[in-house]
C-alpha cells in the first residue's frame, strides 16, 4: 500500500485534510477533520460518479456523501471514499446496469443479469486505513448491515443511521435496498 502526503481540503461543508491510499492500482481517499474524536464518526462511501458528481436522483449516494461531510465536519471523523463504483462492478458495467433499470430491472436484478453479485465490494483496504490511523473503534454512518459486519472484522463498530430524503426517481431503488439487500431504512 502506498500512502500520499496529507493536504488541506476546504469545502462548503468545512475544512478537511485529504490523503490517498493506493493499493492494487486503486486510489482511495480519506477525507478527515484535523482532529479525530476518540470514537470518530466514519462514513465508508463507495464511489458513485453519477450520484456524487452528476447529482443523479436515481440513488441516494450523493445526498449521503453530503450529509456525512456536513456531520463529520462538526463531530470530528473521516470519510473513507472507496473507488468501488457501482457496488464494485465499475462505471462501464454500472451504466449497463442503468440501461437494464430503464427497462424495468431493479438494481439487484440488473447487476445479476450482467453476471455480477448484488454487491461486489471489498473492504480489506478499510482495515488497513483504520490501522494506519490507530483507530480501533468507530461510529459508522451506514444503513448497510453487511458493511457493519465487514468492518467489524477490523474495529469495534457502533452504528449511526444516514437517511437521505427520497424522491420520485429513487423510491423503488431504496425499497430494493431495504427488501433485497437488508438496508436499515
Amino acid at each position: 500500500m502506498e500512502i500520499s502526503n496529507q493536504a488541506n481540503l476546504p469545502t462548503k461543508f468545512g475544512n478537511f485534510i485529504i490523503q490517498s491510499f493506493k493499493e492494487d492500482n486503486l486510489e482511495h481517499l480519506v477525507i478527515m477533520t484535523k482532529e479525530l474524536s476518540r470514537t470518530p464518526l466514519v462514513r465508508i462511501h463507495s464511489e458513485c460518479l453519477t450520484g456524487d458528481v452528476l447529482a443523479s436522483k436515481k440513488c441516494d449516494c450523493g445526498d449521503e456523501l453530503h450529509i456525512a461531510m456536513n456531520r463529520i465536519s462538526k463531530e470530528k471523523g473521516m470519510i473513507i471514499y472507496l473507488r468501488q463504483e457501482g457496488r464494485g462492478i465499475g462505471l462501464f458495467n454500472k451504466i449497463n446496469a442503468y440501461a437494464l433499470q430503464d427497462k424495468g430491472y431493479d438494481t439487484v436484478e440488473a447487476n445479476e443479469a450482467l453476471g455480477f453479485a448484488s454487491d461486489n465490494r471489498d473492504y480489506k483496504i478499510v482495515g488497513k486505513i483504520l490501522k494506519h490511523f490507530n483507530i480501533d473503534e468507530i461510529c459508522l454512518l451506514t444503513n448497510n448491515p453487511k458493511k457493519i459486519e465487514a468492518i467489524s472484522k477490523f474495529v469495534s463498530v457502533k452504528r449511526d443511521s444516514i437517511i437521505a430524503t427520497p424522491n420520485k426517481y429513487n423510491k423503488k431503488y431504496l425499497m430494493v435496498k431495504k427488501q433485497k439487500l437488508g438496508h436499515l431504512l
